[in-house]
């Protein structure tokens, strides 16, 4: 299904999908891209839609191409509010920090996602969270500011009324996360620049021992 002038996009969470895609069909066919609308499964055919937010497309050398510009304009024609990015690795971080500090603490808490913010235990772990990230970001020269990042994610918590983070639904269904692609690349990336993270490599033992138990119980 792949000819010469396909392009294959990842609107995925978390970090590492480009690269193992890039290995399959060539890192010249992979876009990357990421989105703020949040969803929550209700039941067959009912989805909840609680989060509205940009999506961000962009080609892996960051270059303006046609391809890109097309990509981003059929997004745009179905009404999907969506930025052409030449620092795509950057929106990805600010997502993965976003993710890294929200899921983990919400799947292990079981609470919705305003509730983050309303509890100090909980805002003081996502700080811890999103300070080990935003350093192992700048080791990579990748450009994450913390308070840039603490004053969107927050507040974007607090509009979430009602939603559910993802880890959440996945740890209520009994499903397989996603914590490996999340706080588990904040730890890899960690380990190859050399910055110290205890507070992710934690969250990471704490859902897979988590989704062990459940897993386990369910075979």
């Amino acid at each position: 299904m792949i000819a010469g002038e396909t392009a294959v996009l990842s609107l995925q969470n978390g970090w590492g999908n480009a690269p193992r895609i890039a290995g399959i069909v060539g890192e010249d066919k992979v876009l990357v891209g990421l989105t703020y609308h949040g969803g929550t499964l209700l039941g067959p055919g009912r989805v909840k839609h609680p989060g509205v937010g940009m999506t961000y497309i962009g080609e892996l050398s960051g270059k303006a191409t046609p391809r890109l510009d097309k990509v981003v304009e059929t997004f745009r024609a179905a009404q999907i509010e969506t930025t052409r990015s030449e620092r795509i690795l950057d929106e990805v971080w600010k997502k993965l920090a976003l993710n890294a500090c929200t899921l983990p603490v919400a799947g292990l808490l079981h609470l919705m996602s305003h509730e983050l913010v309303a509890f100090d235990g909980a805002k003081s772990l996502m700080a811890a969270i999103l300070k080990e990230v935003v350093a192992v970001a700048k080791a990579q020269g990748i450009s994450l500011d913390y308070d840039e990042r603490w004053a969107a994610i927050t507040g974007l918590l607090e509009k979430a009324v009602g939603g559910k983070a993802s880890m959440l639904q996945d740890v209520e269904a009994r499903r397989q996360t996603e914590i490996e692609v999340i706080n588990g690349a904040i730890v890899d990336a960690g380990k190859r620049t050399g910055v110290a993270t205890p507070v992710n490599e934690t969250m990471v033992w704490m859902i897979q021992a988590k989704q062990a138990h459940y897993l386990q119980a369910k075979a």
